[in-house]
């Protein structure tokens, strides 16, 4: 694949061979960092299903109790981005460790709360806590994991931010089903303790980190006030924006322009601010390296894909098909086991192949299983509603290591933790974009096909009387009066007009997202073939 010249921001430093390494099986620690992701991750979607359950158990309209699925994504998108500096402030094992204990002890006091209030204010602080594991993590993996081995590392962590996703509705909907609500929460609890405990014996900072600290506090290290600030006011309405967009009318509606017009103007002001900032809470000058750069918005259109698509097929089976939201759970889990099956053998790959084959690879099997699921009718049955789930995953498990490997080929060692922050916020971003433009579209094209749909049936149409009189006769022969048979005869005909316009209306989206597919991969040519080892080179 050829590449555009690059600037000199972009090239690649002479490698160095890294002294250090961790006392511990690098395997334990991977292992070990991965079981807060996984958990912290699951929890951003087990809660989902389980809105109606705590709405009635907290006297709460199940509108209200959308805020516990909001207020975790904006004090996690907040905290997400400023991870690095964190790290930098507390040392990354101090910083994760307390994250994790924030998660696991809001996790206990979610499950406790006695009214929707408190369980708002709990699961805040359950998504500060969880905003800072997975930039930790991936901050420990880059570390632990030398050269070509790094995709390997990597592939663990994959597994989490891929697979929690697709069984978090899953094993929500089972536990709501069979137990009780606040169980989602409680389940944390003894995760969170086991992970602290091996955090505490296996996880290490080397010693460039140490180093990195003293020298900052040497200098007379400052809290970035302004900067902190305008993260939380570009992240946090940017969120409920996202969230609540589609559920208030988007632009027709007050509340979205005041949250929209606050996240834009302090994104602006943000990145005037930190790109100037000597020593900033989130450093944009990475960006200035085309490689990485190239990664993160891939890792955007990744986010995309990922939590885009997630929503669409099991809304697709349960709105039109019936499915329960458990069966629909189990609709999906099949493609989060060939995930698991495929990501080893990705990490072995981006050891010997070119991370932008990897990654071509990736969007062009994504967009051609879209490209089939744009035949999707209200016909299909369960297995193959999951196979196309199965084709969907196969590209999604070639896309996250390859990407990981881009953003961090070349990077100095003492940017790890910001590359870390930053592409796990574009992930996250656009897995909120995704769901929100899905929904968006999804709503919109329904209306727009359901009235190009009702104006070819009326009762001058003869398809439409003899339609009409074959219900009703069906429907006396089972009892029911002529009056009212014509009346059902005519509303169940509305309804299947209904179901063809949402079925269009997903075939559109579906159709949407393929040409995305299709059309992120050219963005690779901007990016020059990683130097063979690059993963090593600081």
């Amino acid at each position: 694949m050829s590449a555009a010249p690059q600037s000199r921001s972009d090239s690649a430093p002479s490698p160095i061979p890294r002294a250090w390494q961790t006392r511990h099986n690098r395997w334990v620690v991977a292992l070990t960092v991965t079981l807060a992701t996984f958990m912290e991750i699951l929890d951003t979607s087990i809660a989902n299903v389980a809105l109606p359950h705590i709405a009635g158990g907290l006297s709460a309209t199940v509108d209200e109790s959308t805020w516990v699925l909001t207020s975790y994504l904006v004090a996690n998108a907040i905290v997400l981005p400023a991870s690095a500096w964190a790290s930098t402030l507390l040392g990354r094992k101090r910083f994760y460790m307390s994250c994790v204990a924030m998660f696991t002890l809001s996790s206990l006091l979610c499950g406790l709360a006695p009214s929707l209030g408190m369980l708002i204010v709990f699961r805040c602080l359950q998504g500060a806590g969880g905003g800072g594991l997975a930039p930790s993590e991936q901050g420990i993996l880059a570390d632990t994991f030398q050269g070509s081995d790094r995709g390997m590392g990597f592939a663990v962590y994959g597994m989490a931010i891929v697979l929690a996703p697709i069984i978090g509705p899953t094993l929500g909907g089972w536990i709501t089903d069979n137990y009780d609500w606040r169980w989602i929460f409680f389940i944390n609890v003894p995760v969170g303790i086991l992970s602290l405990f091996l955090s505490y014996e296996v996880v290490e900072d080397p010693p460039y980190l140490a180093s990195e600290r003293r020298a900052a506090f040497a200098r007379g290290f400052r809290v970035d006030y302004i900067g902190l600030a305008l993260l939380a006011l570009t992240f946090g309405p940017l969120q409920v924006m996202l969230d609540k967009g589609e559920e208030a009318g988007w632009f027709q509606s007050h509340f979205i322009v005041f949250f929209g017009t606050i996240s834009l103007v302090a994104l602006i002001m943000c990145i005037v601010w930190e790109w100037h900032h000597e020593h900033p809470i989130v450093d944009l000058r990475l960006f200035k390296n085309r490689s990485f750069a190239v990664a993160a918005l891939l890792m955007f259109g990744l986010g995309i894909m990922i939590y885009g698509t997630t929503f669409m097929l099991p809304v697709f089976v349960q709105v039109l098909m019936g499915y329960t939201a458990e069966l629909a759970g189990l609709m999906i889990s099949p493609g989060g086991i060939v995930v698991l099956l495929l990501m080893p053998l990705v990490g072995v790959l981006s050891a010997h192949v070119d991370a932008r084959w990897l990654v071509a690879f990736g969007f062009a099997a994504m967009a051609v299983s879209l490209y089939i699921l744009t035949g999707v009718d209200m016909q299909i049955d369960f297995w193959h509603a999951v196979m196309l789930r199965v084709y969907q995953c196969i590209g999604m498990a070639f896309l996250f290591i390859p990407l990981n490997t881009l953003a961090f080929a070349g990077a100095k060692q003492e940017d790890n933790n910001q590359i870390s922050g930053l592409v796990n916020l574009m992930r996250n971003v656009g897995g909120s974009v995704g769901i929100s433009i899905a929904a968006a579209l999804v709503n919109e094209r329904a209306q727009l096909h359901q009235e190009r749909l009702v104006s070819h049936v009326t009762n001058y149409d003869p398809a439409m009387r003899a339609a009409i009189r074959n219900l009703a006769h069906q429907l006396t022969h089972a009892g029911i009066s002529s009056a009212d048979a014509t009346a059902h005869a005519r509303a169940q005909i509305y309804a299947s007009i209904q179901g063809q316009a949402m079925t269009l209306a997903f075939i559109d989206v579906f159709y949407l997202l393929a040409l995305l597919s299709a059309v992120l991969p050219l963005l690779l040519f901007l990016v020059k073939k990683p130097p063979q080892g690059a993963l090593a080179m600081h």
